[in-house]
């Protein structure tokens, strides 16, 4: 995984020891808006005015927190206005690569980079933290506006309203109180609760983990049986944060992250509203299963040191999913 430290890299895994075997998520450090005037949003400063072309989206297909954002880009008709650079599925030594020797890779199509770290530098030299994506780039100021996918989405959702003229609101006024809350829930359980589980060091962090995020499985499964989406008839950014997550669960976090009291293919209501999702028009060119196998086994060998691939099993995302 690897950090910067005072703009110096250092190849080290998460310290898990001093939190008694604990996995705890960093900060991102990056929390500007894009809004349609380039006013100030919620944090940071302002000047990041919705432009076609002016910002860059850097992501691994592998990653569920930058998966969100191609999602949006797909869902808001963003594709002809903000390009992406994707970064190669494994995450070794020197954290996130630009290697392009694996299908779907670009490279760095703005700098020509190596290494996602370098983006970070160009804009603190002595930068400190994670290098995470998704990394939302400013080519006209260059600089990062956000490293933050909860906040990515939300202006996705709005802020280019105006250019694309797609006005699909996922996070509608009268649902945010609700979608807030559902979030809330389903971060700390589910979205985190695997990596919570997975990279636990102890058997009671491992404990405090796993079973809240099965507890919550069977929450979401009685809930999907008298809804049809999380937070009723219409779809909303609840249910897109959710479906990263349950898109790799029997992929990998069954297995790999050790989270297997179940399937997700064992709950029928949560299997076919995952399915529902990944059908809606857009979204399953945003899936690139290879990347999601590939990164988590073979870039953790603290969890899998042989590096060895399994074949999972073979699942039909097309099957009818029964939801309406």
């Amino acid at each position: 995984m690897g950090q910067l430290v005072d703009g110096v890299w250092y190849d080290a895994w998460y310290d898990t020891a001093s939190a008694g075997g604990r996995f705890q998520r960093s900060v991102t450090a990056y929390r500007n808006w894009i809004t349609p005037d380039g006013s100030p949003g919620p944090s940071g400063e302002g000047g990041f005015a919705a432009e076609s072309g002016r910002y860059h989206l850097y992501v691994s297909y592998a990653c569920p927190w930058a998966h969100r954002t191609l999602i949006y880009r797909a869902l808001k008709g963003l594709v002809p206005h903000v390009d992406i650079s994707v970064v190669h599925p494994d995450m070794l030594s020197d954290g996130w690569t630009f290697a392009a020797d694996f299908p779907g890779t670009t490279g760095d199509r703005l700098f020509g980079l190596r290494f996602l770290r370098e983006l970070y530098l160009k804009v603190d030299p002595s930068a400190s933290g994670r290098v995470t994506v998704p990394v939302l780039w400013d080519t006209a100021r260059d600089t990062i506006v956000s490293n933050e996918s909860a906040e990515i989405i939300r202006m996705f959702n709005t802020a280019f309203d105006g250019i694309t003229g797609n006005r699909d609101d996922y996070c509608p006024p009268d649902l945010l109180e609700q979608i807030d809350a559902m979030n809330e829930r389903i971060y700390d359980r589910v979205n985190n609760g695997v990596y919570k589980a997975g990279f636990a060091t102890s058997q009671a962090a491992y404990d405090e983990a796993v079973h809240p995020l099965f507890e919550t499985l069977d929450w979401l499964e009685a809930h999907l049986a008298r809804n049809r989406y999380l937070c009723g008839d219409r779809v909303t950014e609840a249910d897109w944060r959710l479906f990263t997550t349950m898109a790799r669960f029997d992929p990998v976090y069954h297995t790999h992250f050790k989270c297997n009291r179940a399937w997700l293919r064992e709950y029928p209501n949560l299997w076919g509203w995952t399915r529902a999702l990944y059908q809606w028009p857009g979204v399953a060119a945003t899936v690139h299963f290879d990347h999601i196998v590939r990164h988590y086994h073979y870039s953790h060998a603290t969890i899998n040191p042989s590096r060895i691939i399994p074949i999972n099993p073979l699942i039909d995302w097309t099957e009818p999913h029964g939801r309406g």
